[in-house]
């Protein structure tokens, strides 16, 4: 179960930044820093803070997740960290799992963090880390698990979502895709369940039980999550096609065809939809039309959004685009990060690099 692992010091040094004293800055040197100020000038950023996890010996940062004011940092070896989105400051540390089990999504939903790995389910309290439930499955989880009020629905190893009542955790009921296909992505709302499977179903039915409302069907499995954005689906099949749909009657509004098949989910931005394509780099698609706008050759994902600008992390680099215009503005070497999370919902850019070494950065007006 899950444990804090209280032998372990975790050493925090949160650095708030403000280049009024370019003095002093250039007289400590650029070494503490994961991109020096000079590097951040180019680009029209700064930093708002950085933060240095202490990590054991053969321990390493595997990933970064924002969820509501949070940034949950966790290791190779399943230790979270959760920092304040803003400060950067520690707001809980714990094993979150056993090591070597693999954590499948990270989630939240109202006042709890929930997550699964291995045939768990787990909900945290995400103020103090303290673990609240643990409900032990029948069968493996495939997906990141998601919820509304009532339920949990979780994706299994035996090709059925299972809805789960929230307050006890009794099964309610179950449901396949009618080719049997695995499901590998599940949108929850209080009316209704979305779910996406690996022969390319999208399949809307009632939260509450397995009655269909209708279904869209594309011609490759569905790449990554099924993202909501308004009252619209967006999402990547392995068809090659990003696709969007209306999310209330499943009815097809535009797909864009790419050069490759796909193997991840697109960002969804205020005026793009933003798509990884492997071999090509980053593709953004006019969220209206689903014409193509750019590319950035050997970009990964988007970083942020901010004033008509895409924030685009490439091999090695740090690609500002303008929206508007559909060109390239600059670009600054990113050499040193090698771990990020995609920020939709401000313009802030998190980034770090495998020794724990974390900063938040925001673009200068």
């Amino acid at each position: 179960m899950l444990k804090t692992r209280r032998y372990r010091f975790l050493l925090l040094v949160s650095l708030f930044v403000w280049f009024n004293a370019a003095g002093a800055i250039a007289a400590e040197g650029n070494s503490r820093w994961l991109v020096s100020p000079e590097l951040l000038k180019h680009a029209k950023l700064e930093t708002v803070w950085q933060t240095d996890l202490l990590l054991e010996q053969g321990e390493s940062l595997k990933d970064l997740h924002i969820l509501g004011n949070r940034i949950y940092a966790l290791s190779n070896r399943n230790y979270i960290v959760s920092l304040d989105r803003k400060k950067g400051n520690v707001i809980f540390e714990r094993s979150f799992a056993p090591v070597g089990i693999r954590i499948v999504g990270l989630e939240l939903y109202n006042d709890e963090l929930f997550s699964a790995f291995g045939s768990e389910l787990v909900e945290v309290n995400p103020e103090f880390g303290t673990e609240s439930k643990t409900r032990r499955l029948e069968f493996a989880v495939v997906c990141p698990p998601a919820r509304n009020k009532s339920y949990f629905y979780l994706s299994g190893t035996d090709g059925r979502m299972h809805t789960l009542r929230a307050e006890d955790k009794v099964q309610i009921f179950e449901v396949a895709a009618d080719n049997g296909s695995m499901i590998t992505s599940i949108i929850a709302d209080e009316n209704f369940v979305i779910f996406g499977t690996e022969s390319g179903n999208v399949v809307s039915i009632t939260d509450d039980a397995p009655r269909q409302l209708w279904q869209f069907d594309a011609a490759g499995g569905i790449a990554g999550a099924i993202v909501r954005d308004g009252e619209s689906l967006f999402f990547a099949s392995k068809d090659t096609n990003v696709y969007r749909i209306d999310m209330q009657t499943g009815d097809f509004i535009w797909k864009y065809q790419t050069e490759a098949m796909l193997d991840r989910a697109p960002r969804v931005g205020e005026r793009l939809v933003y798509q990884h394509v492997r071999y090509k780099g980053l593709t953004a698609i006019d969220r209206e039309s689903g014409k193509l706008m750019w590319r950035v050759q050997g970009g990964v994902d988007l970083l942020t959004e901010a004033a008509e600008k895409a924030y685009v992390i490439a091999k090695g680099r740090l690609v500002v685009m303008d929206n508007k215009r559909s060109r390239q503005l600059y670009s600054v070497n990113f050499a040193g990060v090698s771990k990020y999370t995609a920020s939709m919902s401000d313009s802030k850019i998190y980034i770090a690099n495998e020794a724990g070494r974390i900063a938040c950065l925001k673009p200068v007006e």
